[in-house]
């Protein structure tokens, strides 16, 4: 006599896994611009503008990922286009990155791609400061300093410490946040801009070698 299985195991023989409470992760989308300038490849940042949020940090073009936007893919184009003023005629989209999962409950899709040689740049004001540009040859010999981040837990006054072992002492899991920083030219790139930079430098030097 053969195992009985319940009469709910069907729906999970044919369900795929998904990232659990996704829905709840606020979805935001990147596109990390190569340009050629004088027929070598430099990646385009921007500075953000002082009335956004981290004001003054480098990034890459993106945001959020807006309800009509049909794809991850989408967003990414409209944002580069919507900040940098590109035609979107003047951008190329080669690829997908790996996205994050942050501790801040953001999930991220960042993109590679390239911008036409001769595009007409009319940044928006309110969200970029200026542009920048830094030779992929530069960037492959630099080697950024770490440091950490140490996240710490601190529960609501009203947490019923009584029902948990051990109560007010209970032994809380912590995290820490590796951060990067690399410098050029007197910008500072740090933060998911940094650790997608990195993971984009590991992609280009795994595809050079194989």
């Amino acid at each position: 006599m053969g195992t009985k299985k319940p009469t709910w195991s069907h729906y999970f023989e044919t369900r795929k896994a998904n990232i659990l409470d996704i829905e709840k992760f606020r979805r935001f989308a990147l596109f990390v611009p190569f340009i050629q300038k004088n027929g070598e490849w430099h990646i385009l940042f921007e500075v953000r503008a002082q009335n956004v949020p981290q004001p003054g940090d480098v990034c890459f073009p993106g945001g959020k990922v807006d309800a009509d936007d049909p794809t991850e893919k989408d967003a990414a184009i409209r944002e580069l286009c919507e900040e940098l003023g590109v035609k979107k005629s003047n951008v190329h989209l080669i690829g997908e990155l790996d996205y994050m999962l942050t501790a801040f409950g953001l999930i991220l899709y960042p993109y590679i791609g390239v911008l036409d040689e001769d595009a007409s740049f009319n940044i928006n004001q309110d969200e970029v400061k200026e542009i920048f540009t830094v030779p992929l040859s530069a960037l492959k010999k630099m080697e950024p300093k770490k440091h950490h981040v140490y996240l710490k837990v601190k529960p609501e006054d009203e947490f019923p410490f009584h029902l948990i072992p051990n109560g007010e002492n209970y032994e809380w899991r912590t995290g820490v946040v590796n951060e990067q920083f690399y410098g050029y030219d007197g910008y500072t790139i740090w933060g998911l801009t940094a650790r997608i930079l990195t993971h984009v430098l590991e992609e280009i030097e795994l595809s050079e070698n194989n």
